[in-house]
């Protein structure tokens, strides 16, 4: 999980110094996002089917092969269109990661600890988002970028090398229980929650660095730290709120409340312009109630999915997401390019209010997979 989008945070952590080295602009820094999640939300129905039919091993495998080369792409990217390539390669990783890694826990571990695990799965996006944001930013600046990105794209190709030899062979997962009907809309709703929420992640990630940088006076090390605040956060609350939506009867009305808990956080990014430390509680709020509650949401799918179908749920979900990650930056830069970083936040909090209404307790219920 944390090598299918470490890219993301990659080129947000690094933000600062590829526009100074490729002269990105800010819209074009929103658009490599764009890219890559836009092909990951498009292939993300294929890619839940795929899982379903192939089995999660051999994805996972291809996951970690192709987030390697792609990560070798971005680092050796002379200009904005070979990164815009390495980015949207990147984007087959990201399709394969949800839908590949619920089948291993619906396959080997027990219900009651399923909530749990799911959550500590999950929070290996934001050991990503750590990952550069501090020890890959320290590395970037003894090294430049190209070296950092260098390394994340070796270690991506040292575990894909482990995960061919090591990882069991697939399980095959028969139907059971629910019936395999038409998608119903519960799992309309899930995808539609899921859009929302990442618009608003999605432009904290991409930009807290450069906001940081271009607002703040931080220097591109402290600013990319605040990526990593926001991954650790995020680390211990999808364990956290993991563990919760595990309980019975909870997972239904955590997320519409992480979400609004998340419109706090975002209009602490805004009192930032006026207040500069309010960025540091800001991205940790982010992290640790938005972020969260996107493993929350997959906790519900995996509740309510056949397991001969939880690859093709997962991904109808993930593909919301994905898209949502797709339509938040650019949106995100333009408005900042136009009006400035407040209006910028108000809109991340407006985007997570929305997603807060559409997860009313209520609106989640019922089997996913059913109509």
């Amino acid at each position: 999980m944390a090598f299918s989008m470490l890219q993301l945070y990659l080129l947000g952590a690094l933000g600062p110094r590829l526009v100074a080295t490729l002269g990105l602009s800010r819209t074009v820094l929103g658009l490599t996002t764009t890219t890559g999640f836009g092909l990951a939300a498009l292939l993300s129905p294929v890619a839940g089917r795929l899982v379903d039919r192939a089995g999660p091993r051999r994805c996972l495998v291809a996951l970690l092969a192709l987030a390697a080369v792609a990560l070798a792409l971005i680092a050796a990217a002379p200009g904005t269109g070979v990164l815009l390539c390495a980015v949207a390669l990147g984007g087959v990783p990201q399709a394969l990661a949800n839908p590949a890694t619920n089948k291993v826990i619906l396959a080997v571990v027990p219900a009651a600890r399923r909530g749990a695990v799911t959550g500590f799965k999950q929070s290996g996006v934001q050991f990503g988002a750590f990952a550069a944001g501090l020890p890959l930013s320290l590395v970037a600046a003894e090294f430049g970028w190209r070296g950092a990105v260098w390394l994340a794209a070796g270690l991506a190709a040292l575990t894909a090398a482990w995960a061919a030899r090591s990882l069991p062979d697939d399980v095959r997962v028969t139907r059971g229980g629910q019936v395999a009907g038409r998608r119903g809309s519960a799992v309309g709703r899930l995808a539609c929650f899921s859009l929302l929420l990442g618009c608003g992640i999605a432009s904290v990630n991409t930009y807290v660095a450069l906001f940081g940088t271009q607002r703040l006076g931080l220097g591109p090390t402290a600013a990319a730290a605040l990526v990593a605040a926001l991954g650790l956060a995020g680390i211990a609350g999808r364990v956290g709120w993991g563990r919760v939506a595990g309980r019975p009867g909870r997972a239904e009305g955590l997320p519409a409340l992480l979400c609004a808990l998340a419109v706090c956080a975002s209009l602490l990014l805004v009192a930032a312009v006026a207040v500069p430390f309010a960025v540091w509680p800001g991205v940790v709020a982010v992290g640790t109630f938005a972020v969260s509650a996107n493993a929350v949401s997959m906790v519900v799918v995996m509740q309510r999915a056949a397991p001969g179908r939880a690859g093709s749920d997962s991904a109808l979900v993930s593909a919301g997401f994905f898209a949502g990650f797709a339509v938040g930056p650019p949106l995100f830069g333009t408005l900042v390019s136009v009006a400035g970083y407040a209006p910028g936040w108000s809109l991340v909090a407006a985007e997570f209010g929305a997603a807060a209404v559409v997860a009313l307790p209520g609106f989640l219920r019922g089997p996913v997979g059913e109509a």
